[in-house]
């Protein structure tokens, strides 16, 4: 699963070709849910960098705790909460890493997951739109998440879906068929990503020095694994 985020500052204007930034990324070691995020969504036919609530808030949810941060690929259409936003409002998260943690006999450790050349990822995500007047909305999303691959299972059992730059137009784009979109909600490639050990601090979100993010162990990676 995941429940914090690392996001640094991020050639986010790189990412995606005519590529709209309406309002600086946000950015921050040690980030976790119910709060705002920087996502990248289709708004009039080009992709635009806009803030979205860290849970998902569709209009008629009672309870803000109840906000889902994660949403299973495998139910995103069985389940009407994610339904209507999967099919229309898809977006990306530009981050830097996802941090999981590996339970061990005594504490659990955790880890940083990134790209094996620590450059940025884009994660899967849906975003909902709840007008608090008729002319005031507060948007919200939620990251989609899929079973680890083989090399990261034994830190966790699921992470963000990751799309490749290649991927992101047809991603976003809300008129795409839906069989080659559910077709991207896969495992991340094991040349993809790695993972390295980092500071317990980590643990308690109020904490926000770059530490968090400082490997304290060499990275697990593909090539290691499989020597």
């Amino acid at each position: 699963m995941a429940g914090r985020l690392y996001i640094p500052s991020l050639p986010v204007d790189r990412l995606l070709p005519q590529l709209t930034v309406e309002l600086p990324l946000l950015t921050g070691v040690n980030l976790s849910p119910r709060r705002m995020l920087s996502h990248i969504r289709m708004e009039a036919g080009s992709p635009r960098l806009s803030r979205a609530f860290w849970g998902l808030t569709p209009p008629w949810l009672g309870v803000l705790d109840h906000a889902p941060h994660c949403a299973r690929a495998e139910s995103l259409e069985s389940r009407p909460m994610f339904h209507e936003a999967f099919t229309a409002r898809r977006c990306l998260v530009p981050v830097g890493g996802i941090y999981v943690w590996k339970s061990q006999p005594r504490f659990k450790q955790p880890f940083l997951v990134t790209r094996i050349d620590r450059g940025p990822l884009l994660l899967a995500g849906l975003w909902c739109r709840f007008h608090t007047t008729l002319h005031e909305h507060t948007d919200s999303l939620a990251l989609i998440t899929v079973p680890t691959n083989a090399l990261l299972a034994p830190l966790s059992d699921r992470l963000p879906a990751v799309i490749g730059p290649e991927d992101a137009g047809r991603w976003l784009d809300p008129q795409a068929p839906m069989a080659p979109i559910r077709a991207l909600l896969q495992p991340a490639a094991r040349e993809l990503l790695g993972a390295f050990p980092v500071s317990r601090r980590v643990n308690d979100p109020r904490h926000q020095d770059p530490g968090c993010a400082h490997p304290t162990g060499p990275m697990l990676r593909s090539s290691e694994k499989e020597t």
